[in-house]
């Protein structure tokens, strides 16, 4: 089956951005104070790096649907369903087992976080399920949650494990000293992935391409206007209102920073909307060393995400012995995003943060390359479709 160009740039892109959040969080010596969207703390620099990297998981969600799409339609769906369950697992299983040990290094699992591998993997032991209906009736199920799950605003059962799975970020002291975090429930996730996988359909390679790109493009402006007048009605849709400041560029933060952890309305209309348009112009966007380089790293991006927290995990704790920190302080028994306090005063600037990125990323890209390769050399290998 030939790839889609367009689908790995965009991978390769977001996967990359993702990057630089993750390294944001254990080298920016900003990071170790305050929240990087905190409109009264923030700068342009800080706000904006965090920002971009809002669109990384409803780009990963809405592409494995389309991905899903392509695949069942080379195999019979039966195939499909059963694909998507196992891989759901056994991404459950790597967020749990493998990805947690890779943010903290803590081998006691003291703080267990359910994040977006965990996420992509429910939805995708759901989708498993959806893929059964017509594609009108996933349209109609990916609108109604994408639109309607808001509505669950107004209940509140904290301390539900359940609720906490299907809609609320919560946390869990399961004992004295363990903690489990759901900070990606499930819903409205699930009708991001559905959509992607209705949008599947506009990528078969006999589907006429000036009409693909019509529809991304009347789809992501329409969406982008969504945006702009659900945030400034400030009420439905906005689980995380914005508010007005004495310094304009304040307000500009918190009226760009909707609710993300579960996502809104506002949200979701802010960072899909330009998903659809950057798919419309890589349609278009023929071969050069730019594209290339995302192509590369849109080939692997699960082989890429497990490894660049692990790799960057160990340059932070070979900073921090460097730096006077000593390696033990990076052994984390919560996650580094929750700003600990024996870090402060770690890191770097934001430029020297950038560049160290920038050097980070040009490390990784190897690795990926040659692991692209043997991917494609050896498709025959069942188990490389789990990475």
């Amino acid at each position: 089956m030939k790839r889609i160009n367009s689908l790995d740039i965009l991978k390769g892109l977001i996967i990359v951005l993702m990057s630089l959040d993750h390294f944001r969080d254990y080298f920016h010596y900003e990071a170790f104070f305050f929240n990087p969207t905190d409109p009264e703390q923030t700068n342009n620099a800080t706000f904006f790096i965090r920002w971009i990297t809002h669109y990384c998981a409803p780009v990963f969600a809405f592409l494995a649907g389309v991905s899903a799409y392509i695949v069942g339609n080379k195999y019979e769906k039966n195939y499909l369903s059963k694909f998507l369950l196992s891989r759901g697992i056994w991404l459950v299983f790597v967020e749990i087992a493998i990805m947690n040990f890779g943010w903290k290094f803590d081998i006691e699992f003291n703080f267990i976080v359910l994040q977006v591998i965990w996420m992509l993997g429910i939805c995708m032991i759901l989708l498993s399920l959806i893929i059964w209906l017509s594609l009108k009736q996933i349209l109609f199920f990916s609108v109604f949650i994408i639109f309607g799950h808001n509505l669950l605003d107004t209940y509140d059962i904290s301390g539900n494990f359940i609720w906490a799975v299907i809609h609320k970020l919560e946390f869990f002291n399961y004992s004295e000293t363990k903690t489990l975090a759901v900070v990606y429930p499930i819903i409205p996730w699930i009708g991001v992935m559905s959509l992607g996988y209705f949008f599947g359909q506009f990528f078969q390679k006999d589907f006429p391409q000036d009409l693909r790109i019509k529809i991304l493009k009347r789809v992501g402006v329409i969406s982008i206007i969504g945006f702009f007048v659900v945030r400034f009605l400030n009420s439905y849709g906005n689980s995380k209102t914005w508010m007005n400041y004495d310094l304009f560029s304040q307000t500009i933060y918190s009226f760009m920073d909707p609710q993300k952890y579960p996502p809104s309305l506002s949200y979701l209309l802010m960072t899909l909307g330009p998903m659809l348009l950057l798919l419309a112009v890589f349609e278009l966007y023929k071969k050069t060393t730019f594209s290339n380089i995302f192509i590369v790293f849109g080939k692997v991006p699960f082989f890429f995400y497990i490894l660049h927290v692990y790799f960057i995990h160990i340059f932070a704790m070979i900073a921090a012995e460097f730096t006077g920190f000593g390696w033990e302080s990076m052994v984390l028994k919560q996650p580094i995003m929750i700003l600990p306090s024996h870090l402060e005063g770690f890191g770097f600037n934001t430029l020297i943060m950038l560049v160290l990125w920038i050097c980070f990323v040009a490390f990784m890209y190897p690795m990926c390359k040659r692991f692209g390769e043997y991917k494609m050399k050896n498709k025959q290998k069942k188990w490389l479709s789990y990475l």
